[in-house]
């Protein structure tokens, strides 16, 4: 050996190793493969219901336009990485999903993985919808495929380079998501267990209702205790019994179902957006979320 190669053969190694071991750690994982016989198509009329309490709409409409079932994506996700654009997740094969089987829509929405095996950011709130049950992912599968294919692609992220490299999703994994894990804490009572699973998972309620770290993603002491918009034009309130205490259950069910708050005014905003939705609920539902959201420890508001 030439004198003096020692350390750079020892540097490369290093390297070398360090970079098999990033690989390895930040490798997507789906859970499911095509075939797998608990993974066939569900019933669409309950996958309707999965739909609207997953706020699916919401974000994956084409903008500029009334049809909330148009699913053509391209709305612009503001944030402070760059600017995402909403996928189409009509039944269109090339542009949108119609390609997909349900294993493909189960890992996305329980894993974050795509159907090429890339990890996908988490603007997309897989970090709430993980706690989904595979019933609901079959329902929504088969009410998607109910719907008019959109042809149309949605534009590209436009975000910071550092943030094109999608493999670095996988520390974000590593670090602040818990695959598969529901969230809320089940209390036997039927009621509040289902408004936990509406609240935490298909609702992603704490998506918005949360304040985040310089990573993105939600500081637990804040949750559910309001933050600023990801547009950050706004902020969004406190819906633990420290900001609606004074709520009644029926109160916030009458919000969820027609905007309208106990001191006789309206929400706005997005949340307008997310009463279309939850309206569509049947009224127990969301007196269940009303009585999940009255047994939240009372958090302090952040501040912005």
């Amino acid at each position: 050996m030439l004198k003096g190669t020692g350390p750079f053969s020892f540097a490369i190694v290093a390297i070398l190793v360090i970079a098999t071991l990033v690989w390895f750690v930040t490798k997507p994982h789906p859970l499911f493969a095509a075939g797998d016989p608990r993974l066939t198509p569900g019933d669409a009329e309950r996958g309707r219901l999965v739909f609207a309490a997953g706020g699916c709409a919401s974000c994956h409409a084409s903008p500029g336009q009334p049809d909330r079932l148009k699913l053509g994506g391209d709305l612009a996700l503001a944030s402070p990485y760059g600017t995402f654009r909403v996928p189409n997740i009509s039944p269109d094969p090339q542009a949108g999903i119609g390609s997909w089987s349900v294993a493909d829509l189960a890992n996305a929405l329980i894993a974050g993985v795509s159907p090429s095996g890339r990890h996908y950011y988490p603007v997309f709130p897989y970090a709430s919808y993980t706690g989904m049950t595979l019933d609901d992912i079959r329902d929504l599968y088969a009410y998607l495929h109910t719907l008019r294919p959109v042809a149309e692609r949605p534009q590209p992220h436009d975000i910071d380079p550092i943030f094109r490299i999608r493999r670095f999703v996988g520390f974000w994994k590593l670090l602040f998501f818990h695959q598969g894990r529901p969230g809320g804490n089940p209390l036997g009572d039927p009621m509040h267990d289902r408004g936990a699973y509406l609240v935490e998972a298909l609702g992603h309620c704490a998506e918005c209702h949360s304040s985040r770290n310089i990573f993105g993603a939600i500081k637990p002491k804040t949750r559910f205790a309001g933050g600023v918009s990801s547009e950050g034009v706004g902020f969004n309130p406190n819906i633990t019994p420290e900001g609606i205490g004074s709520w009644s259950e029926q109160d916030i069910a009458e919000m969820l179902r027609s905007g309208k708050t106990p001191d006789h005014g309206y929400v706005g905003w997005s949340m307008a957006d997310v009463v279309e939705n939850t309206s569509e609920l049947s009224e127990p539902d969301r007196i269940a979320m009303a009585r999940y959201l009255k047994s939240l420890p009372p958090r302090p508001t952040p501040h912005p």
